[in-house]
Formats: structure tokens, sequence, C-alpha cells
């Protein structure tokens, strides 16, 4: 948690500020019994009106004082505190950012939103106690202690033997709660994990009739939450009655004692009532600290959380120097690349050697599980390779910033992927600063403009969360538009036509090539018919090609493309 705490210093100033409220606020509250002590010993027993009123005004002015310390103070801890939140979740998505997409499944996406707002909660509630009671609390048992002794010595063996109870209870709780919030965090992770996946898997629960089942799943869950929760709570409000007793019990028998001391005359009234208010004060000081330790270990839980991602260096950075651009310009090649996910046992593609430039169509085509996404993943640098090199306008993608790289690249992932937003924002996401004219030129390509202009708001209209008002051809037909409006020099379409008919595929198709005709286009499919017209086809296999060459070359020389061609067409059309 120290390490998180560096992260506060924009706000010292707010904290000195603090530190001196939390300081004045103190001195006002062991101020005051002293005060009552006059009162009684000097105006009730002698009965001096107007020392009781002159004295009286004194208290009233300390803790008004007080009081308007006690508010401030709570103003600058809730803005230091709630600025160390905004500044831990701005760290760790930033530093989330950066992660490659291994990291992203490493720690997994429900675990993420977890940290970054109920872990960084927790932390920030922390925060705001320790700002809270960091000097107030110390200062009044201390102060309490002094001020205690200076009235009677005798009666402080009472709090002497109290203050040993307080601890024993104290650690007892600790070590029971500790361990059940680390548990909790683990469980609330399980939690958003099952509820992530009803939210977005909905359609797919619905259409198998799972309900009852995602209903137990989550219930499971939620129970084995809320059975921690109820555990570790159970440990921890043990703490108030246990403290509020010892107060009790203590004030008790302080005026028990106190008593004999007054009736002895070895001790005024007024010091006695002076006495047992201090020892409230410190008893209710150290209460303040207990529940302040018992928030702490929960927090430093979420904060070794928010470490654990903090602490990743991302695989995948920058280079110190990059190389300067040349003259190349869209040029990919692969040189007896290999690359496998962190834990298979097998590569997922094996010495993949090809080049392409602008101008070009390269197809790449398999089956499923042949290596088609992975290989296309490796150009805009979302892996590294194990072993070879991926070269983009004659740069290894490794000696080139990856902002400069993904800026040649217009990218439509396999799994069409929309923002909330309108329609033209959407596609601008490909080009921030795209005109209306630029956007609707994209859609007429991707034929999106029919479904566009029936939406009512045109482009303009609203897309749901996730994309879920509009069909998953349509989602594809966007996403391609959105690459479009970028004119980068390089088009990577990752299987982008598969939820398209064969109609809408083609006039796609024979729109693209007048549009990226001075671009390098690759595209990933498992329609023949998609691939059959490209300048280069792949052929993969098991992570190895199996073949390379136009539609005809292959038909003679590839078995693995001629037994995707036989199961997809005829034999007329593939005549």
């Amino acid at each position: 948690m120290l390490k998180l705490l560096r992260l506060i210093r924009p706000y010292r100033v707010s904290i000195a500020v603090i530190l001196v409220l939390a300081f004045l606020q103190s001195l006002s509250s062991l101020y005051l019994p002293t005060l009552m002590a006059d009162i009684v010993d000097e105006g009730i027993v002698k009965g001096d009106t107007d020392y009781i009123v002159r004295i009286g005004g004194i208290m009233l002015l300390v803790t008004i004082g007080g009081m308007i310390c006690a508010i401030i103070k709570s103003f600058f801890s809730a803005r230091v505190s709630i600025g160390f939140g905004k500044i831990i979740r701005g760290r760790v998505f930033e530093h989330v950012e950066n992660f490659s997409l291994n990291e992203f499944d490493t720690f997994g996406t429900a675990s993420l939103i977890t940290r970054t707002t109920n872990d960084t909660t927790q932390v920030q509630q922390v925060i705001t106690l320790i700002l809270s009671m960091l000097v107030t609390a110390p200062m009044m048992a201390i102060g309490g202690i002094i001020l205690a002794l200076q009235q009677d010595r005798v009666l402080v063996w009472v709090l002497v033997a109290a203050m040993p109870i307080v601890f024993v209870v104290f650690l007892l709780i600790i070590r029971r709660a500790v361990p059940l919030y680390q548990v909790m965090q683990v469980k609330l992770d399980a939690l958003n994990l099952v509820l992530d996946e009803d939210m977005t898997g909905v359609r797919v629960i619905r259409a198998f009739d799972r309900n009852a089942h995602e209903h137990r799943r989550f219930d499971s869950a939620n129970l084995d939450l809320t059975d921690t929760a109820i555990t570790v709570n159970r440990i921890v409000a043990f703490l108030m009655p246990a403290m509020m007793l010892t107060l009790n019990l203590t004030s008790v028998a302080i005026l028990w004692f106190g008593s004999i001391r007054v009736d002895r005359g070895d001790m005024q009234i007024g010091s006695l009532i002076a006495f047992l208010q201090y020892s409230v004060l410190i008893l209710f000081s150290m209460l303040m600290v207990a529940v302040l330790f018992v928030m702490i270990p929960r927090a430093e839980a979420s904060a070794k959380r928010i470490n654990e991602v903090l602490a990743v260096s991302p695989e995948i950075t920058d280079p110190v120097a990059p190389l300067p651009s040349g003259t190349e310009h869209g040029q990919i090649e692969f040189q007896n690349v290999t690359f496998s996910y962190p834990g298979a046992e097998e590569p997922a593609i094996s010495n993949i050697t090809f080049r392409t430039g602008p101008g070009e169509v390269t197809a790449i085509i398999g089956g499923t599980g042949s290596g088609k996404s992975t290989l296309v993943n490796l150009i805009p640098r979302f892996y590294d390779v194990d072993s070879g090199r991926v070269l983009v306008d004659g740069r290894d993608v490794r000696e080139m910033t990856q902002e400069e790289l993904r800026a040649k690249i217009g990218f439509v992932p396999q799994q069409a992927r929309l923002f909330t937003g309108s329609v033209a924002a959407n596609i601008r996401y490909g080009k921030g600063n795209a005109s209306l004219d630029e956007v609707r030129h994209a859609a007429e390509i991707a034929q999106a403009t029919d479904f566009i202009e029936a939406m009512g708001d045109g482009f303009e209209a609203t897309i749901s969360q996730g994309g879920v008002n509009v069909s998953g051809g349509q989602k594809q037909r966007l996403s391609i538009a959105r690459a479009l409006v970028r004119k980068p020099e390089i088009y990577v379409f990752d299987d982008s036509f598969s939820a398209l008919d064969f109609a809408t595929d083609a006039r796609l198709r024979a729109a693209l090539r007048g549009e990226t005709g001075d671009a390098t286009v690759l595209i990933v499919a498992q329609r023949v018919g998609t691939v059959m017209n490209a300048d280069r086809i792949i052929v993969l296999d098991e992570g190895r090609i199996a073949g390379i060459g136009t539609h005809r070359e292959l038909l003679e020389s590839s078995q693995v493309y001629q037994e995707i061609i036989s199961s997809q067409l005829s034999l007329e059309e593939i005549a």
C-alpha cells in the first residue's frame, strides 16, 4: 500500500492543511475537560455565577472552533481521498491500455474491472479514515494520558488495566479477519466473471434455454461471496460492542474508585469529571485506531491486487531508438515466423514466410484452428513472435513505435466491436477528424448506407452498448467502414465477411477493389468465393503453409486447398 501512497503527492498542501486542522481539533477536545473541571470546582462549588458564565462562554467558543476545524478537515479529507482514487483509476487504466492481449488474458476482464473499481474504492475509504484519524486519534490518546496523570495518578491504573483488554480483542479480530478479506476480493472477481458472461452471452443462454442453469451458477457465486462477507463482518462487528463494553466498565470503575478518593479528600469532583472525560477520549481514540486497523487489511489486500497490475511490465513496448521510416510503403514480409501462445504445447504457426505489397490482395484460408487470425494479429504487433521477423515497410515491427505501426493499418477484427454512440462516431473511430463526406463515402464502400439511412436519424442514429441494436452483418460493415475511412497503407480483414450474404459480399469486394487499389490488402476468410480472385492465396494447415499461389495454381498443387474447395463448391463452380 505504501507504493500507492506515493501517488498522493499532488495533494501535499491539502494534507498539510488537514494535519493542522486535526491538531487544532484535538487541542479543543483536550481543553474542554479542563474547563469543565474549573467550572465544577471554582464555579458550582463556590456558587460563582459570573465565573460559570465566563468559562462556559470560553467552552462554547472552543467547541465551535473545534467543530469548524472538523468540518473543514472532513472536506479536505474527502477531496484528497476522492482525488487519490481518481489518480489510481487513471493510472491503472493507462497502464492496462499498454497490455498485450496475452496480459489481458492473464488477469481476465472481470478481475481488471474489479481492481479498477472495487479495489480502488477500498483503498480510497481507508485514505479517508487515515486522514481523519492520523493526527486526531494519537494526539487525543497521548494528550489525554498526560492530562489524566495531572488530574490523578492513582486512577490512571484503571486505564492501564483496560488497555491490554482492548489490544487483545483487537489482535484476535485482526488475526481472523485479514485472511477472509483477501478471500473476499477473489470471490468478488468470480462473481463479476459470472455476471459479465451472463450479460454478454444472454442470447446464447436464452437460445439454449439455460436460464435456470445460469441462475444456479450466479446464486452459487453470489452465496459464496455472501457467506464470506457475513463471516468477516460478524467478526469485525464484535469489535464495537467489545470496545463499548470496555469503555463503559472503565467509566464505572473510574467513578467507583474516584468517588472513594473524593470522599477521602484526595481528589476534587471537577478533577474526577475531567479524568472521566479524558478516559473516554483515550479509549475512544483507541477505538478509532482499532477501526482503522480493521479496515487497513482489506485495503492492503486491494492495494496488493492493484500493485500486481501496475507491477506488470508490458511485454510489448516501443523501442528506445526506433528505426527511421524508409521509402517503402505498404510492404509486409514474414521471414520464417514462429509463434506459440503461453502454455501451449505446440506453436500456433510455424516457419511462415511470404511477402506482399501495395496493389496486391493476399488471402489466407484454412481450417478452423489453422492459425489464420494468429498470423494477421502479428502484423499490428498484438503479440510478439517467438522467432523470425515480421517486417512492415522493410522494418521489423519491434523496431517501430506502436503508434506509427498501427497508423499504417486499417484492421477489421474477426469479432466486430462497436461502441456506444452514433453511427458516425463509430466510423470516425478510425479517423477522428473525418468529415461527414468521408464518413458517407466509407459507408457506401462498405455497403452500409442502406441500413444506416433506414435507422431514422441516419448517421446520427444511436448504436447501443455492444451494438445490440444492429445485426452481425451490419456490425461487420460498420467495422469495415471504420477501417476504410482511415485510408491506411495496409488493410487487414480478419474473417470480416462471414456474416454477409453472398450478394452483399460480392458487391463489397467489388467496391473494395477500387478503393484499396494502391494499398496492401490481407483477407482472412473461410469462404472460397471470397478469396478466389485474390492475387495470392496462402493455405494454412495446422499452423504451417500448405500452399501459396493463385486459385488455379493451388487447384493443381495443394491437396488441402482442393479439400476446402470440394467441401464448399460443386464441380461446375470449381470449373
